[in-house]
């Protein structure tokens, strides 16, 4: 009998991180217009660094809470994705900057395809040989999606950068699933902490790199109302969930429910900021998620 009641409540657990993982991938998909709006106010570091000093004071009394009662006596082991948090956003960031908002919601869904990868290298778990077909639809799928009628196929520097954030994003999960499992440290404590690390480093880049332009405090109220939708929904709620979810449920249904985000990044950038696909991009996106979703469709439903 309580083994029963334990697999429900186990069960429950599962499904409220997979509903929240969703909501994870519609409050991302939204990010990547929004955050092209934000840097025409304020430089990449410069809106780094605002957005996550923000998160973190919001989050640090519960952070502060946890230390003084000792339940977050293992935060040393968050440190790490907190450097990988700042290598995502650093390369999602300039690539949003360099591309369109829909190119960044297409390309970023490759962390899904590559999530298995390092699964397999860290945890040994063989991901099946359909992999590789799917690897190569999802390169069809980019050369698709950098299409351009003048150039013809082209992959500039923001593409460049929201591939290297894809690659990331897919050791993010996995290193947070290796390094946090068994701890005590709550997803609130780990969001602050990955919060914290990712603001003061943007800091200390302002610092260092070209102060003049970086240490600017915007004044428009369009600038304050985006961001603040950026810190309490796509980080603070997201990375709560996130890392509530790779807690709860394997890597690759992680990638599997985040593969949506795409699909809502491009519907939002083109109804937003009326950007437009090519035929031949929009097929380029629809393979790519296509391909990244079936080759995590199997573990999903392990």
């Amino acid at each position: 009998m309580y083994t029963l009641i334990q697999t429900g409540v186990n069960n429950n657990k599962r499904h409220l991180a997979e509903l929240s993982l969703l909501l994870v991938a519609i409050f991302w998909g939204t990010s990547y217009g929004l955050t092209k709006e934000a840097l025409t106010y304020v430089t990449v570091l410069g809106f780094l660094t605002i957005r996550f000093l923000m998160t973190f004071c919001i989050l640090l009394p519960v952070l502060y809470r946890e230390l003084k009662s000792g339940n977050a006596y293992d935060w040393k082991y968050a440190l790490p994705t907190g450097c990988i948090l700042l290598l995502i956003f650093l390369c999602e960031t300039y690539g949003v900057a360099n591309t369109t908002a829909s190119n960044a919601a297409f390309l970023i869904s490759l962390c899904v395809l590559i999530t298995p990868f390092i699964e397999w290298v860290v945890f040994k778990n063989y991901p099946g040989g359909k992999i590789f077909l799917n690897a190569t639809l999802c390169l069809i799928g980019v050369l698709l999606l950098s299409y351009n009628q003048t150039v013809g196929i082209s992959i500039n520097l923001g593409d460049g950068f929201i591939l290297l954030a894809a690659l990331f994003r897919g050791i993010m999960v996995i290193v947070t699933r290796k390094l946090m499992i068994e701890r005590q440290l709550s997803s609130i404590s780990l969001t602050a902490i990955q919060s914290g690390v990712v603001g003061v480093s943007a800091l200390l880049l302002c610092l260092m790199i070209n102060p003049e332009a970086n240490i600017h405090i915007p004044t428009s109220p369009a600038f304050w109302f985006t961001t603040l939708y950026l810190v309490l929904f796509c980080t603070i709620f997201a990375f709560f969930a996130q890392n509530y979810g790779v807690r709860q449920t394997s890597p690759s249904r992680v990638a599997l429910l985040m593969g949506t985000e795409p699909a809502f990044g491009a519907a939002f950038a083109i109804l937003w900021l009326g950007e437009h696909l090519l035929w031949l991009q929009i097929l380029g996106g629809v393979l790519i998620i296509a391909s990244a979703t079936y080759s995590s469709m199997d573990k999903a439903h392990d």
